[in-house]
Protein backbone atom coordinates (compact mmCIF):
# COMPACT_ATOMS: atom_id res chain seq x y z
CA UNK A 1 0.00 0.00 0.00
CA UNK A 2 1.31 3.16 -0.97
CA UNK A 3 1.54 6.09 1.51
CA UNK A 4 1.04 9.49 -0.86
CA UNK A 5 1.60 12.65 0.68
CA UNK A 6 -0.32 15.30 -0.07
CA UNK A 7 0.42 19.17 -1.49
CA UNK A 8 -1.85 22.13 -2.14
CA UNK A 9 -0.45 26.10 -2.74
CA UNK A 10 -2.17 28.63 -4.60
CA UNK A 11 -0.08 30.91 -6.57
CA UNK A 12 -0.46 34.65 -7.64
CA UNK A 13 -3.93 34.89 -8.98
CA UNK A 14 -4.29 31.75 -9.70
CA UNK A 15 -6.78 28.44 -8.52
CA UNK A 16 -5.81 26.01 -5.84
CA UNK A 17 -3.54 23.34 -7.48
CA UNK A 18 -2.91 19.98 -5.85
CA UNK A 19 -0.10 17.55 -5.93
CA UNK A 20 -0.02 14.06 -5.00
CA UNK A 21 3.24 12.01 -4.13
CA UNK A 22 2.99 8.39 -5.06
CA UNK A 23 6.77 6.83 -4.29
CA UNK A 24 6.89 3.84 -6.05
CA UNK A 25 8.88 0.64 -7.14
CA UNK A 26 12.20 -0.53 -6.07
CA UNK A 27 13.45 2.41 -6.18
CA UNK A 28 11.33 4.61 -4.51
CA UNK A 29 10.82 6.70 -7.56
CA UNK A 30 8.26 10.27 -7.09
CA UNK A 31 5.25 9.81 -9.44
CA UNK A 32 3.38 13.40 -9.00
CA UNK A 33 -0.84 13.59 -9.70
CA UNK A 34 -1.13 17.12 -10.47
CA UNK A 35 -4.56 18.55 -10.92
CA UNK A 36 -6.57 21.68 -10.74
CA UNK A 37 -9.27 21.98 -7.87
CA UNK A 38 -11.68 23.43 -10.36
CA UNK A 39 -11.01 20.41 -12.82
CA UNK A 40 -12.15 16.76 -13.05
CA UNK A 41 -8.88 15.71 -14.68
CA UNK A 42 -5.40 15.38 -13.98
CA UNK A 43 -1.89 14.71 -15.03
CA UNK A 44 0.51 12.23 -14.07
CA UNK A 45 3.85 12.99 -13.85
CA UNK A 46 6.56 9.73 -14.19
CA UNK A 47 4.52 6.52 -13.87
CA UNK A 48 7.15 4.56 -13.09
CA UNK A 49 5.35 1.90 -11.60
CA UNK A 50 1.70 0.11 -10.27
CA UNK A 51 -0.43 1.59 -13.24
CA UNK A 52 -2.94 0.19 -11.24
CA UNK A 53 -2.30 2.27 -7.54
CA UNK A 54 -1.89 5.45 -9.56
CA UNK A 55 -5.33 4.92 -11.07
CA UNK A 56 -6.55 4.48 -7.59
CA UNK A 57 -5.10 7.40 -5.97
CA UNK A 58 -6.10 9.38 -8.71
CA UNK A 59 -9.85 9.04 -7.24
CA UNK A 60 -11.87 8.79 -10.51
CA UNK A 61 -10.26 11.74 -12.15
CA UNK A 62 -9.63 11.64 -15.78
CA UNK A 63 -6.21 11.24 -16.68
CA UNK A 64 -5.73 14.23 -19.13
CA UNK A 65 -2.14 13.09 -20.08
CA UNK A 66 1.23 11.44 -18.81
CA UNK A 67 4.38 13.54 -18.51
CA UNK A 68 7.60 12.14 -18.61
CA UNK A 69 10.88 14.14 -17.12
CA UNK A 70 13.30 11.81 -18.66
CA UNK A 71 13.19 8.42 -20.33
CA UNK A 72 14.67 6.25 -17.51
CA UNK A 73 13.05 2.61 -16.87
CA UNK A 74 12.15 3.81 -13.45
CA UNK A 75 10.21 6.86 -14.37
CA UNK A 76 8.96 4.88 -17.73
CA UNK A 77 7.81 1.57 -16.55
CA UNK A 78 3.73 2.12 -16.02
CA UNK A 79 3.56 4.29 -18.32
CA UNK A 80 2.15 1.89 -21.39
CA UNK A 81 -0.45 0.22 -18.79
CA UNK A 82 -1.75 3.55 -17.77
CA UNK A 83 -1.64 4.90 -21.43
CA UNK A 84 -3.78 1.75 -22.08
CA UNK A 85 -6.16 2.28 -19.35
CA UNK A 86 -6.69 5.85 -19.90
CA UNK A 87 -6.04 6.50 -23.69
CA UNK A 88 -4.19 9.52 -22.73
CA UNK A 89 -1.83 11.43 -24.64
CA UNK A 90 1.88 10.60 -23.28
CA UNK A 91 4.60 13.32 -23.86
CA UNK A 92 8.53 13.31 -23.72
CA UNK A 93 11.93 15.33 -24.88
CA UNK A 94 12.51 13.34 -28.16
CA UNK A 95 16.41 13.32 -26.98
CA UNK A 96 15.39 10.81 -24.69
CA UNK A 97 14.73 8.09 -27.46
CA UNK A 98 17.95 7.15 -28.49
CA UNK A 99 19.06 5.79 -25.39
CA UNK A 100 20.27 2.53 -25.32
CA UNK A 101 17.89 0.08 -24.17
CA UNK A 102 19.09 -1.13 -21.12
CA UNK A 103 18.51 2.33 -19.33
CA UNK A 104 14.89 2.82 -20.52
CA UNK A 105 13.74 -1.50 -20.43
CA UNK A 106 12.99 -1.56 -23.68
CA UNK A 107 11.26 0.86 -26.45
CA UNK A 108 9.52 3.68 -24.31
CA UNK A 109 6.44 4.23 -25.26
CA UNK A 110 4.90 7.50 -26.12
CA UNK A 111 2.80 9.77 -28.39
CA UNK A 112 4.03 13.11 -28.56
CA UNK A 113 6.95 15.04 -28.02
CA UNK A 114 7.61 18.37 -26.08
CA UNK A 115 10.52 20.45 -25.67
CA UNK A 116 12.23 24.04 -24.88
CA UNK A 117 9.85 26.06 -23.70
CA UNK A 118 6.42 24.33 -24.61
CA UNK A 119 3.64 25.47 -23.03
CA UNK A 120 1.11 22.75 -21.98
CA UNK A 121 -2.70 23.70 -21.24
CA UNK A 122 -3.81 20.32 -19.30
CA UNK A 123 -6.67 19.21 -16.83
CA UNK A 124 -6.92 23.60 -15.94
CA UNK A 125 -3.09 23.50 -16.14
CA UNK A 126 -0.75 25.88 -17.13
CA UNK A 127 2.50 23.40 -17.52
CA UNK A 128 5.80 24.83 -19.15
CA UNK A 129 8.96 22.77 -20.35
CA UNK A 130 12.06 23.59 -19.23
CA UNK A 131 14.80 21.64 -21.03
CA UNK A 132 17.41 20.58 -18.43
CA UNK A 133 19.80 17.77 -19.66
CA UNK A 134 22.68 16.12 -18.00
CA UNK A 135 21.35 13.58 -16.03
CA UNK A 136 20.43 12.37 -19.58
CA UNK A 137 20.20 13.89 -22.75
CA UNK A 138 16.69 15.09 -22.96
CA UNK A 139 15.93 15.78 -19.36
CA UNK A 140 13.05 18.24 -18.56
CA UNK A 141 11.93 20.36 -16.19
CA UNK A 142 8.32 20.90 -15.69
CA UNK A 143 6.70 24.13 -14.49
CA UNK A 144 3.26 24.42 -12.73
CA UNK A 145 2.53 27.87 -11.21
CA UNK A 146 4.91 27.66 -7.97
CA UNK A 147 5.75 23.66 -8.52
CA UNK A 148 8.91 22.43 -10.18
CA UNK A 149 8.78 18.91 -11.02
CA UNK A 150 12.78 18.54 -11.72
CA UNK A 151 13.04 15.05 -12.39
CA UNK A 152 16.48 13.65 -11.52
CA UNK A 153 18.56 16.92 -12.77
CA UNK A 154 17.71 18.33 -8.95
CA UNK A 155 17.27 16.88 -5.75
CA UNK A 156 17.18 18.35 -2.09
CA UNK A 157 21.20 18.84 -0.93
CA UNK A 158 22.23 16.99 -4.57
CA UNK A 159 21.69 16.26 -8.12
CA UNK A 160 21.22 13.35 -10.53
CA UNK A 161 24.20 10.93 -11.37
CA UNK A 162 25.83 11.53 -14.90
CA UNK A 163 27.64 8.40 -15.06
CA UNK A 164 25.17 6.57 -16.59
CA UNK A 165 24.93 5.87 -20.80
CA UNK A 166 23.78 9.77 -21.77
CA UNK A 167 24.98 11.38 -18.77
CA UNK A 168 27.25 14.51 -18.76
CA UNK A 169 28.64 15.83 -15.75
CA UNK A 170 29.23 19.57 -17.37
CA UNK A 171 25.56 19.97 -18.93
CA UNK A 172 23.99 19.11 -15.87
CA UNK A 173 26.15 21.55 -13.82
CA UNK A 174 24.33 23.55 -16.53
CA UNK A 175 21.28 22.90 -16.18
CA UNK A 176 21.67 23.12 -12.47
CA UNK A 177 23.24 27.39 -13.25
CA UNK A 178 20.04 27.62 -15.54
CA UNK A 179 17.61 26.70 -12.59
CA UNK A 180 19.75 28.87 -10.21
CA UNK A 181 18.54 31.70 -12.63
CA UNK A 182 14.78 31.28 -11.94
CA UNK A 183 14.01 33.56 -10.25
CA UNK A 184 10.51 32.31 -8.56
CA UNK A 185 10.63 30.65 -5.32
CA UNK A 186 9.33 27.35 -6.74
CA UNK A 187 8.55 24.33 -4.20
CA UNK A 188 10.31 21.64 -6.27
CA UNK A 189 9.24 17.93 -6.65
CA UNK A 190 12.08 15.56 -7.59
CA UNK A 191 12.43 12.26 -9.54
CA UNK A 192 13.47 10.84 -5.95
CA UNK A 193 13.51 11.69 -2.31
CA UNK A 194 11.39 14.42 -0.09
CA UNK A 195 9.98 17.96 -2.02
CA UNK A 196 12.51 21.13 -1.17
CA UNK A 197 12.09 24.97 -2.48
CA UNK A 198 14.11 26.56 -5.06
CA UNK A 199 15.66 28.99 -2.82
CA UNK A 200 16.74 26.27 0.34
CA UNK A 201 18.59 24.84 -2.73
CA UNK A 202 20.38 28.02 -4.25
CA UNK A 203 21.51 28.06 -0.34
CA UNK A 204 22.57 24.92 0.45
CA UNK A 205 22.96 22.46 -2.01
CA UNK A 206 26.84 22.32 -3.06
CA UNK A 207 26.03 21.24 -6.61
CA UNK A 208 23.96 24.87 -7.11
CA UNK A 209 27.00 27.09 -5.54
Amino acid sequence: MVAPTIAFYKGENTAMVNVKTLPLGAYQTNCYIVWNEDSDSCVVIDPGYESAEILRQAQGKTVAAILLTHGHFDHVGGVAALASETDCRVYICPEDLSMPPQMTNGPIFYTDTYGEGDVLKLAGLSLKIMQTPGHTPGSVCILAEDALFSGDTLFQDSCGRTDLPGGDWATILKSLRRLKGLEKDYTVYPGHGPSTTLDEEKKFNPYMK
